[in-house]
């Protein structure tokens, strides 16, 4: 290998090095920025809220959840369609709720209360009072 070749190989090693750290530091430069700009959504009711279902990604969750007699339930929809709350034995029905509205409804006896969305049928959940 003549020095001449020798020279321009080290020239293209030391090329390839700063191309990948200049690589590295904008993509590092970039993913700091989209992660600074996410806004990652809380799901969970603050505490002293009451019992409350998130509606996501077409489901009720929890599916089940357990109150005492009296208590008031609070649907919020954090899907990006339109979803509604309707009791099977006609208690009590929301109206369409758009993303981030919400709808409650207060137990007034004991009992298991099943619901589903009417909009999309395969939507099902119960409050179970007691």
């Amino acid at each position: 290998m003549t020095n001449s070749e020798n020279e321009r190989n080290v020239d293209r090693r030391g090329f390839l090095q700063r191309m990948a750290w200049m690589g590295t530091a904008a993509l590092w430069t970039l993913a700091t920025g989209v992660v600074k700009g996410t806004h990652i959504e809380d799901t969970t009711p603050a505490l002293g809220d009451g019992p409350h279902v998130v509606v996501d990604n077409f489901k009720f969750a929890p599916a089940t959840i357990a109150v005492p007699i009296g208590a008031t339930v609070t649907w919020t929809n954090r899907d990006d369609v339109p979803h509604n709350v309707v009791s099977t034995d006609k208690k009590f029905a929301s109206p369409v709720l758009d993303t981030d509205e919400k709808f409650s409804y207060t137990f007034p006896a004991a009992g298991t209360f099943k619901y589903y969305c009417s909009i999309h049928p395969r939507m099902t959940g119960q409050v179970v009072v007691g």
